[in-house]
């Protein structure tokens, strides 16, 4: 799979989709589906454009919802899905652009797109002026998928993110056609779990916030081993960055894995994030939380 930062002329014809992808959730999934459908059809290569950074993150930095999604999961779950081709346009500059000009100078003569696949309410341009008729108006062939449903209600990102805040994560599932995870490199921690007893897998994530916090149980995978755990996500003002942290502590697992990739899906929440007046108490409430881990254990 090719990713593009930079949008160039590109030497081939596309058919492609574009929007946020938050969560690759199934609504996500069927313009995805209908992508390839098409660009099989068109014996072209298909192509997904995404936006970083997402435009309500940067309209309303300190309003704008959490992501269901990390940027480096979406790439993953684009490339085991087939797409050819991943263009990640910078929002800044692109929100400054009328939708004319992004139609015809990004769209047509840079990313050689001649086929668009949309949903039903897709907007863009400057003030969001662009929309189906305009597209189709420019000389681009255009599909409208409706809107996938889960019984009554409409699968999106909100959705999800409601299902998520609530710990819903079977209705999650659901709405995304997969479990909720995480994907990322094992990092150095401040060594404090190891120090009680309990060393963890430090998994820095890419944004602050995260549809809902506190400590869960997850299985971990690592190259072709699967594990259980206890993990605690959410913030932590005390790392050296801004980001958000995902700590796990493996069940029968003490092997090192720094620098290695593992992936984290979140199965279960047990309780919210504490406060703990000591280390005791601190440890007493990990064996209870670890102990509420492997009653799930199948």
């Amino acid at each position: 799979m090719k990713i593009i930062h930079h949008p160039s002329a590109v030497p081939h014809a596309h058919v492609a989709t574009i929007g946020n992808f938050d969560g690759m959730h199934r609504g996500h999934q069927a313009l995805i589906q209908r992508t390839k459908e098409l660009a099989s059809q068109h014996h072209c290569a298909a192509m997904v454009i995404l936006f970083e950074p997402q435009p309500r993150e940067y309209f309303s930095p300190d309003t704008a919802p959490p992501r269901v999604m990390q940027l480096r999961d979406k790439l993953h779950f684009l490339q085991q899905a087939g797409i050819d081709t991943v263009v990640c346009l910078s929002f800044s500059h692109c929100c400054q652009l009328s939708a004319e000009t992004f139609c015809d100078v990004i769209l047509k003569q840079a990313l050689q797109v001649h086929t668009l696949v949309i949903g039903e309410d897709f907007r863009f341009g400057k003030g969001r002026t662009g929309d189906a008729a305009l597209l189709q108006t420019h000389g681009l062939a255009v599909e409208n998928i409706p809107p996938v449903l889960a019984g009554d209600l409409r699968i999106s990102s909100t959705a999800v993110r409601i299902t998520l805040a609530q710990a819903d994560f079977s209705l999650a599932e659901r709405l995304l056609g997969h479990a909720w995870q995480f994907r990322g490199r094992v990092a150095h921690g401040q060594q404090l779990g190891r120090t009680l007893g309990y060393p963890t897998l430090n998994i820095r994530l890419g944004q602050p916030h995260v549809p809902v916090t506190g400590i869960f149980a997850v299985r971990v995978s690592i190259g072709d081993k699967t594990v259980w755990g206890a993990a605690s996500l959410g913030p932590r003002p005390v790392v050296d960055d801004a980001r958000g942290l995902l700590e796990v502590h493996c069940l029968d697992f003490n092997e090192t894995l720094y620098g290695q990739h593992v992936t984290v899906t979140i199965l279960q929440k047990l309780r919210d994030i504490m406060d703990f007046d000591s280390h005791t108490a601190l440890i007493e409430q990990m064996q209870q939380d670890i102990l509420q881990v492997r009653a799930l254990i199948p």
